[in-house]
């Protein structure tokens, strides 16, 4: 299969103390479509991050580092400092 590039949005909300709870991450189907549902979940959650990342999902194969598109909040430091 070939290499596909997945578009994707991760909110998260505040859990106990300074704890991040997941919500569900949401598949996009392009870069602006992306952008505009993490802005719309901006001021609602602790914290949001779009990104790209591109693979072979067929051999579970994925970049090592996502392309960040945007990002607000509160974020776990794999994403860096927002």
């Amino acid at each position: 299969m070939a290499r596909e590039t997945l578009y994707l949005v991760q909110a998260f909300r505040s859990g106990k103390g300074t704890r991040l709870t997941a919500d569900s991450p949401v598949r996009c189907r392009s870069p602006e479509v992306a952008l505009k549902r993490a802005e719309d979940l901006a001021p609602i959650r602790a914290g949001v991050v779009a990104f790209s990342t591109s693979g072979d999902a067929e051999l579970g194969d994925y970049d090592d580092e996502p392309t960040i598109i945007f990002k607000a909040g509160r974020l776990p430091s794999s994403f860096g400092d927002a």
